[in-house]
């Protein structure tokens, strides 16, 4: 990995100046070096943010960038495994992983705190959803025990973050008639076929996913509260109360309380700083045109993403730039 990161530290040298500059000199060694960032499911807006950082990366670098790939994963706890690993370089995340992930706590025990874990920003707030089918009778939460329900698979976020909620409430995986494991990309359609009568996700919205749930099965979106849920987010820095607008999803009008997290760009400090400056940098400076590449993105802030959902120390390159541009 310390060759790897060698060479691409001189390659990101040229890239900065173009960055800079606003053109770059073509390099010869820039197609065979890459980036990878690990995202999470295709039907999930994780794969959209990495996959627009590497559209950036491509546009402002001018043909000369090093290949940039958003890569599928199982999600969050996978990714920040994987990160530490040195399998990826830069992965998204949930606030709450991230987290646990610095501290060696909650999934993270057996693994020990992640000194090296860093932090580059926060991007969309991903509220904890829940959907169900109309004819479950699933009106709140507390309404899932004795159901079948989706609780996620292993390794995600969604399903970490389910296991949280559970413990919560006080459930265990026998609270359910079913506790399925199926990925995101796969549990709307298992909704449709009556496999699963909920599913739940953390997600920015609008959702794909979600959106088909409810286009083909007629499903709705479940109010998340409660006092355990209450007790959660008092207890945890890393949980806000947050609500999905109405009117995103047909036949679902209003709003929807419930509590979330915010997704976050990391990477390690094994990372070398002029990489991570780049790719920050190119963010912040394309950042209109980042915002217009989902709906999720839209109401953005930088001054908020700098500091909002981030446990991890920034990395020094990411903090390079923003000491820059007088934002720290």
């Amino acid at each position: 990995m310390r060759s790897r990161t060698l060479v691409r530290s001189l390659l990101f040298a040229s890239l900065l100046a173009g960055v800079t500059a606003g053109t770059v000199s073509p390099s010869a060694s820039a197609a065979d070096q890459s980036l990878t960032i690990g995202t999470g499911s295709r039907a999930g807006v994780y794969f959209q943010v990495g996959r627009a950082l590497c559209r950036l990366v491509a546009r402002s670098a001018d043909g000369a960038a090093p290949a940039c790939t958003a890569q599928p994963t199982a999600g969050s706890i996978a990714n920040l495994r994987d990160l530490r690993a040195g399998k990826l370089d830069f992965a998204v995340v949930q606030s709450d992983w991230q987290y646990h992930a610095l501290n060696g706590t909650s999934s993270f025990t057996e693994d020990k705190p992640d000194g090296d874990l860093r932090a580059l920003f926060s991007v969309h707030g991903e509220p904890f959803t829940l959907v169900a089918r109309r004819d479950s009778e699933i009106a709140h939460l507390q309404d899932l025990v004795g159901k079948r329900v989706n609780i996620g698979n292993p390794g995600s976020g969604q399903r970490g973050t389910m296991e949280v909620v559970m413990f919560a409430m006080g459930w265990e995986n026998s609270t359910f008639s079913l506790a399925e494991g199926l990925p995101a990309s796969q549990q709307s359609l298992a909704l449709c076929h009556n496999r699963i009568q909920a599913m739940v996700y953390v997600v920015g919205h609008p959702n794909d996913s979600v959106k088909q749930a409810v286009r083909l099965c007629d499903a709705t979106l479940v109010e998340v509260s409660g006092r355990p849920i209450d007790i959660l987010v008092a207890k945890y820095p890393f949980y806000a109360r947050m609500e999905i607008p109405g009117g995103l999803y047909a036949g679902n009008p209003h709003d929807v309380q419930t509590f979330g997290v915010k997704a976050t760009v990391v990477t390690s400090a094994k990372v070398d700083a002029d990489t991570v400056y780049v790719l920050t940098k190119t963010l912040f400076e394309n950042f209109d045109a980042f915002r217009g590449m989902h709906p999720a993105f839209r109401h953005l802030m930088p001054e908020r993403m700098i500091t909002d959902g981030l446990s991890a120390p920034l990395h020094e390159g990411a903090l390079r730039y923003y000491q820059e541009r007088g934002w720290l």
